[in-house]
């Protein structure tokens, strides 16, 4: 049984241990193939850890293959984040796709993703909502709730959701399972044992004690935490010396362009920037990813609309075999070493986060080999 996991690892906390060991449990014997954001997550965030020091954790937790999503959908909203980790697992030729969701029920999931495929109704109602004011989660939880009753909100279940319609839009003969999830994703309060990401997140920034939240091993990446913030010097100078061409960068429309102008200087912090020119249309997440492809220099021309390569960063003797079973019908390419072909984003962003960190390159970096 090979499993397929999507996740982002920032950082790896005693939740996402649970769920490694709940598909154990489940499923004995079977291949873990991880599907993992690299440098930058969907939430327009950077990873605290690197993506080898992530791969490492994956691999020492039971992780038996990590596979890079490209750039071009880790940094995007969910449609697209859940479009290239699917394809990814479906070349990886996975059984079952197993997430972690609130409400728990694959068949909703299921019902509520045909709403979204095959439900006349559902398009002209997300439209109606755009045009009301609403931003573009809100029209989709709103027009879904009206066809359907249910009322989906948590992060976990709209990307369950995307998971679900892909596999069923592009047929793939993948079987999706869910694992109740058992705290609150956006929560910032560290409330138990199995506390979010973005609750380890905050208190890391705060300098609390977070040990007791994560594996003891995870604590061995965490010296030096990474965060988006510390590069908005970076990025205020960026904006300032580019007013007239922000527009040429991913996610960037003429309509923001004034109120990030208005704003720019007297705006202190990244959260401040935010916070001044958010808008009902424009969520706090998403123009932290707006701020992330302008800080990137990743322009509308760049990004790919489709999965072009299989990037490994890491495997163990079960991780091999799975490589060496699907090589040879695989339509794609794999790598396995940097090649600037497929990698010059990477490359770059990567180059962006050193300004910081002063890492390594990423041709410098090698695949995470564990036994």
């Amino acid at each position: 049984m090979r499993i397929g996991l999507i996740c982002e690892y920032n950082p790896f906390h005693n939740g996402h241990l649970y769920h490694i060991n709940k598909i154990k449990e489940m499923y004995p014997d079977s291949e873990l193939v991880l599907v993992m954001s690299g440098s930058v997550t969907e939430r327009g965030d950077l990873s605290i850890i690197n993506k080898w020091d992530k791969t490492d954790i994956a691999l020492h937790f039971g992780i038996d293959l990590v596979i890079e999503l490209p750039y071009s959908f880790a940094s995007q909203s969910a449609d697209l984040f859940c479009y290239g980790s699917v394809k990814i697992l479906n070349y990886l030729q996975v059984d079952k796709i197993v997430f972690g969701s609130e409400n728990d029920n694959v068949e909703i999931l299921k019902s509520l993703a045909n709403t979204q495929l095959n439900n006349e109704d559902y398009d002209q109602k997300v439209k109606e909502y755009l045009e009301l004011g609403f931003n573009y989660p809100t029209a989709l939880s709103k027009s879904l709730c009206d066809i359907t009753g249910y009322n989906i909100k948590e992060p976990n279940d709209i990307l369950g959701i995307g998971y679900v319609r892909e596999i069923i839009k592009n047929n793939y003969k993948i079987e999706p399972i869910t694992i109740k999830r058992t705290n609150d994703y956006n929560s910032l309060e560290l409330d138990n044992e199995i506390s979010s990401a973005s609750s380890i997140r905050e208190a890391l920034k705060n300098k609390k004690d977070i040990k007791k939240y994560i594996p003891e091993y995870t604590l061995n990446f965490l010296d030096k935490p990474i965060f988006i913030e510390d590069f908005y010097p970076y990025l205020k100078y960026k904006i300032i010396t580019e007013f007239d061409k922000l527009d040429k960068y991913q996610n960037v429309d003429n309509q923001i362009i004034p109120r990030i102008k208005k704003y720019i200087y007297q705006s202190h912090t990244l959260n401040e920037l935010i916070l001044n020119i958010k808008t009902k249309n424009y969520t706090y997440n998403k123009l932290k990813r707006m701020f992330v492809q302008i800080l990137m220099s990743i322009t509308k021309e760049e990004l790919s609309n489709d999965v072009e390569y299989i990037r490994v960063l890491g495997f163990n003797s079960k991780g091999k075999k799975i490589l060496n079973s699907i090589k040879k019908n695989l339509e794609i390419p794999i790598l396995t070493t940097y090649d600037d072909k497929y990698l010059n984003i990477e490359y770059r962003v990567t180059s962006v986060i050193n300004l910081i960190t002063n890492g390594l390159n990423e041709h410098e970096y090698k695949i995470i080999i564990k036994d």
